[in-house]
């Protein structure tokens, strides 16, 4: 039953109207499995559209209508979030490209309903990034709890500014001049981003990616970045985005792949659609693989990161893990610093940084 929980969550995912078939007992193991993978308000969605919420036992429901509400809840903090971004940089005349979830939610995208998430990630042009960052500070977003080494780390050799936080409303805004460090092996040109961005109706001067961007974005920010916790989730996104934009556009695979190379997002890519297929039957032509073969592994390269992206994207969660689980974090963990940084900057940071945590736990367990 335990064990069961994985493959019954990713059938919902992947045909929503399966969840009728689930025992009370099911439901108990796939809830606790979808809270820590941040998908209960996505299968509230997704079973809501298929027609089938009312089959789901009483209990259960209430979880997934929870989260859900919650979800809703974000999205009107990001959207009021969005509003005062505008405000603060529309006079200006420095665009904004929002990113992931605000993007997903003010475009009315299928990967919004239900999605949660805690903060807004904006994109500006490098050369405007110190007066977005003067002009929202006006409006009450600081940078708080930065050292000047983690304040250097960020400006000097990052793609974004150190997290800003709203004084009065905690919110927490994300500020990015591209979508990945300038030290990282892979090297998207954000005036390519730029020029493909469109226009987010009602707010002049502010966009979202396009269609190809969007899903590109998404696969490096979890294939490259190697932020995993919510692996199957953003698998999720992407799923529902390819879904859509397919739908849209008969020739997007062929758009995507080819995107994929002109933004050096080719590898990420491949990997996106790899696990996409296996883990959620997102349907990948073949014809998708054979236009990116030229950034698939090499063999033995591509059997160690199935090893791993197949243990890292489970949810994080007892009953998922096996016996390499945390291992695989742990290797993927590092693969991500080392794809951001070249070993004579990644090295002395990571020493730094694991100093700081040493420090830091020795004063916690002296505090009474």
């Amino acid at each position: 039953m335990i064990r069961a929980a994985l493959e019954q969550l990713l059938a919902v995912l992947a045909e929503p109207a399966a969840s009728r078939s689930l025992s009370l007992a099911d439901w108990d193991w796939l809830v606790r499995v979808a809270r820590v993978a941040s998908l209960e308000g996505r299968l509230h969605a997704l079973i809501k559209d298929a027609g089938a919420l009312s089959d789901v036992p009483p209990a259960p429901r209430r979880h997934l209508h929870v989260a859900r509400v919650l979800a809703d809840r974000q999205h009107a903090m990001a959207r009021w979030e969005v509003a005062r971004i505008h405000e603060a940089l529309a006079p200006e005349a420095i665009p904004v490209m929002l990113l992931k979830g605000a993007a997903y939610v003010m475009a009315g995208l299928p990967s919004a309903p239900g999605r949660q998430f805690s903060d807004v990630d904006i994109l500006v042009p490098q050369a405007q990034i110190q007066s977005a960052e003067q002009h929202l500070f006006v409006q009450g977003w600081v940078c708080e709890g930065y050292d000047t080494y983690d304040q250097t780390y960020y400006r000097q050799w990052m793609h974004e500014l150190p997290p800003l936080t709203h004084m009065r409303r905690k919110s927490v805004l994300d500020v990015h001049h591209t979508i990945l460090p300038p030290t990282a092996r892979l090297h998207p040109d954000p005036e390519l981003l730029w020029a493909a961005a469109l226009p987010l109706d009602g707010f002049p001067g502010m966009y979202v990616p396009g269609p190809a961007d969007m899903v590109l974005h998404s696969a490096t920010h979890l294939f490259h970045d190697g932020e995993l916790e919510n692996g199957l989730r953003d698998l999720a996104d992407m799923d529902a985005l390819l879904r859509r934009f397919v739908a849209e556009d008969s020739d997007f695979w062929e758009h995507l792949t080819a995107r994929a190379f002109e933004m050096d997002l080719a590898r990420p890519l491949y990997y996106a659609l790899r696990y996409g297929r296996e883990f959620l039957q997102t349907p990948v032509p073949d014809s998708a693989f054979r236009a990116l073969a030229a950034a698939r592994p090499a063999p033995p390269l591509l059997a160690l990161m199935d090893g791993l992206f197949r243990r890292g994207l489970k949810p994080h969660h007892w009953s998922c893990d096996g016996r390499l689980s945390g291992t695989a974090r742990w290797l993927l963990y590092v693969r991500s610093h080392y794809l951001r940084m070249p070993l004579h900057l990644l090295v002395p940071h990571l020493l730094r940084k694991a100093a700081k945590d040493h420090r830091k736990g020795n004063r916690n367990q002296a505090e009474p």
